[in-house]
Formats: structure tokens, C-alpha cells, sequence
């Protein structure tokens, strides 16, 4: 697990709860994605973007989601949802999500997601503010 916190500097511990399992009493798939939310905004907060949001209108949104599942979750567990940063371009980049259960010792999903940063007052796409490139790039893999 040190090897994991140490790959993903950025990362945020998430509880599974009971009602999160399906009928075929693992994590349902649609959960996962809440989970990479949790991460996404977990991350936005630690570089101050959603601050940033209020004072501009300008903010992420995504347009493309992905998940690979790679090993069944069930309750109790915790995940650690490391987060790391690629494809870094004008006005977007690419957040990769890397979930570890601690239960299993072992990485159990991993996904991604395209954000494009949007201006909410023109309803137009905005570039990249300066401090936010510096601090995606912090994390860029």
C-alpha cells in the first residue's frame, strides 16, 4: 500500500457502504463512477480549482468517462482512489483514477475521464488558467 501512496500523492479514502453491493453482492458497477467523483472533486479542492470556479465562472466539466473493472469489491472494505494526471492540452486534460482496496491489497478498478475546463458565463470552452497548468502538471504522469 506504501507503494500505492507513494504512486499516487494525491489520493482519497473512500468507505464502501453495504448498500453499495447489487444482487450479486459485489459493488455495483455504476458506483464506481461516484467514487471516481469523489476523487475528482477531492482532487479539485487540493489544487484550489473549485475556488478558482467562484471567482472566474470558469470550471471543469467532463465530456468522456471510462472504467475497467479488474477485481469484484464487497463490504467492509476502504478504497484508496489515487489520481494522477496526463494528455494536458490548451483547454483540457485527462484525470486516470487508480482504485486500491485495502481489504484485498490489491488495485481493483482503474478509469479515466476527459475534462475540458468551461467558461459558465459564455457558455464557451476556456483555456487553462496558469496556476491550475502548474498544478496539473505537479501530477502529470
Amino acid at each position: 500500500m506504501e507503494d500505492f501512496i507513494a504512486e499516487h500523492p494525491i489520493h482519497t479514502r473512500i468507505p464502501v457502504a453495504w448498500g453499495e453491493m447489487d444482487a450479486l453482492q459485489h459493488v455495483n458497477n455504476a458506483v464506481y463512477f461516484r467514487y471516481f467523483e469523489t476523487a475528482r472533486l477531492d482532487f479539485f479542492n487540493q489544487i484550489n480549482l473549485l475556488e478558482d470556479l467562484h471567482k472566474t465562472g470558469i470550471g471543469p466539466v467532463l465530456s468522456e468517462t471510462n472504467a475497467r473493472y479488474k477485481r469484484p469489491v464487497t463490504f467492509p472494505d476502504t478504497l484508496i482512489v489515487g489520481v494522477t494526471i496526463s494528455d494536458i492540452q490548451a483547454d483540457r486534460f485527462t484525470m486516470h483514477y487508480t482504485a486500491f482496496s485495502e481489504a484485498q491489497q490489491a488495485i481493483t478498478t482503474q478509469g479515466w475521464a476527459k475534462v475540458v475546463m468551461f467558461n459558465f458565463r459564455t457558455g464557451k470552452k476556456a483555456d487553462l488558467t496558469a496556476p491550475l497548468l502548474d498544478a496539473l502538471t505537479l501530477y502529470a504522469k
